[in-house]
C-alpha cells in the first residue's frame, strides 16, 4: 500500500498562512518531539477548517526514524557562499510547523492551541505570516510559480517514490527572502522582466533567456521539477516572498540554490540584487502514515 502524505502539502487556495520554526527544548529528547508534533493531527487540525504541515530537521528525524528518510538528504547547517562574497545564510532549526486555513483568526488559535501543547518539548525560533498577493503574483509583480506542476502531476513531483526510505514524504526547502522594494520599483518594466527572464503581464518566458535571469538560473528543464508553494510575508515597510518548495529529492533544490548564488560559473542570479535571503532550513515532511505510526507505536511520554 502507498504511503499517505500529509494532506495539507496540497491544499492550494488558502488565504491565511503561519509558518513556526521550532528547535528542541532544552533538556527534551528528540523521540519526545516527534511524539508531540505528530499528536498535533487530527482532529485538532480539521476541526476549524486549517491545514498542518509538519517537518524535521533531516538529522532528527533520521536519528529517530534510520529507514524512513533518503540517505543523502541534509540539514541546511552552513551557509551557502557564492560568487562576489554573496551569502545565504542557513537558520536550520529543528521542525517546523506550517499552518494554512481560510481566515487569520482560525490560524491564530490552532498555532496557540499546537504551541500550548508543545510548551514542554519546544520552543518557538521563527514565527512569519504569510498571505497570498493578488492571486498568483509575488510582491515584485510578476506571477510566481508558473513552472510549478498541476496538482495531479505535484505528488510525482514532490513525494519521495513507493519503495524507497522515506516513502510518501517530501524535502522541504523554507527561506525567507526580504524584498528591496525601493530598489526593485526604480527599474522600468524591461529591465524588471530582463532581472526575471519572463514578461510581466502574461509570464511568456524570454527566448533566448538572459544567462543572469532569474528563469535561467532556476530552470526546472536543467536542475529538475519543484512543487512551489511561495506566498508574501510581512507589512508595507518590510516584505518579501516565503520561499517554500518541496522535492522527492534534494538535489534539484540545492543546485537551484547554487545557480543562483553563482557557485558553477560565477554567474549570479540578477534577482539577488533587488531581494535578500534572511533564512535558510532544509526540512523532511514524512508521510503522515509514517507519522502517526510512529505515534501510535512510541511508547516514550518523557
Amino acid at each position: 500500500m502507498s504511503a499517505a502524505p500529509q494532506p495539507g502539502l496540497f491544499a492550494v487556495g488558502a488565504g491565511s498562512q503561519l509558518y513556526l520554526e521550532l528547535d528542541r527544548a532544552r533538556g527534551a529528547r528528540e523521540r519526545s518531539l516527534i511524539r508531540a508534533v505528530a499528536s498535533l493531527r487530527e482532529p485538532r487540525t480539521t476541526m476549524a477548517g486549517v491545514n498542518l504541515v509538519a517537518g524535521f530537521r533531516p538529522e532528527l528525524w533520521r536519528r529517530v526514524a534510520p529507514r524512513g528518510i533518503p540517505r543523502a538528504v541534509a540539514g541546511f547547517n552552513r551557509d551557502l557562499r557564492g560568487a562576489d562574497g554573496y551569502v545565504m545564510p542557513a537558520t536550520q532549526h529543528d521542525a517546523v510547523l506550517w499552518f494554512s486555513g481560510a481566515a487569520p483568526d482560525v490560524v491564530f488559535d490552532e498555532a496557540r492551541a499546537a504551541l500550548r501543547a508543545l510548551a514542554s518539548v519546544a520552543t518557538v525560533a521563527e514565527e512569519t505570516v504569510g498571505w497570498p498577493y493578488r492571486q498568483d503574483r509575488d510582491l515584485t509583480g510578476f506571477v510566481d510559480g508558473t513552472e510549478n506542476p498541476t496538482l495531479g502531476e505535484a505528488p510525482t513531483v514532490a513525494l519521495v517514490r513507493d519503495g524507497q526510505p522515506g516513502a510518501g514524504g517530501s524535502v522541504l526547502l523554507l527561506q525567507k527572502w526580504q524584498h528591496r522594494a525601493a530598489r526593485w520599483e526604480a527599474l522600468p518594466v524591461a529591465a524588471q522582466e530582463r532581472v526575471i527572464g519572463r514578461s510581466k503581464p502574461d509570464s511568456i518566458e524570454m527566448d533566448p533567456k538572459p544567462p543572469d535571469s532569474h528563469a535561467e538560473r532556476t530552470d526546472q528543464d536543467r536542475f529538475g521539477k519543484i512543487f512551489r508553494r511561495n506566498v508574501a510575508y510581512g507589512g508595507v515597510s518590510d516584505h518579501g516572498t516565503m520561499f517554500v518548495g518541496f522535492c522527492h529529492s534534494q538535489r534539484p533544490l540545492a543546485r537551484m540554490l547554487e545557480s543562483m548564488a553563482g557557485i558553477p560559473d560565477g554567474v549570479r542570479d540578477a534577482l539577488t540584487d533587488y531581494t535578500r535571503p534572511l533564512s535558510g532550513g532544509y526540512y523532511f515532511v514524512p508521510a503522515w502514515s509514517a507519522l502517526k505510526t510512529f505515534a501510535a507505536s512510541d511508547a516514550d511520554v518523557g
